[in-house]
């Protein structure tokens, strides 16, 4: 069975990880995202405890798209360091796990649509 992961994103605000998270949908990278618009998250930074209010998203996807992700979030994140982590998914319905890994398949190989997921 394929392995699905789910991976956090932090960033500034929620519409960038919102338009973000839709390019990665777009480019099958990801099944879906969860955006949580206000996280407070306390971190050392340069010396200094921050403590800041952020967006975070957390997006199911399959193992083998983590290494893009983390290239597209270097490549186009307004952090100089942004936190992306993966993590892996141990069990899930198995409908849903199906369901990931579908939704992430090249559109040529991913045949017939299932119904939709319901809401995470």
């Amino acid at each position: 069975m394929d392995a699905i992961v789910r991976v956090t994103i932090t960033a500034p605000d929620a519409d960038w990880l919102a338009e973000f998270t839709r390019t990665l949908l777009d480019d099958r990278l990801a099944a879906s995202g969860n955006i949580t618009s206000e996280v407070r998250s306390i971190y050392r930074w340069q010396g200094k405890i921050e403590d800041a209010a952020e967006a975070m998203v957390t997006l199911s996807t399959c193992r083998e798209h983590v290494p893009e992700i983390i290239k597209r979030t270097l490549a186009e994140h307004p952090y100089e360091i942004p936190h992306v982590v993966a993590l892996p998914v141990l069990d899930a319905n198995s409908a849903y796990w199906q369901w990931v890994i579908d939704e992430t398949r090249p559109t040529s190989q991913s045949g017939a649509r299932p119904r939709r997921a319901s809401a995470e």
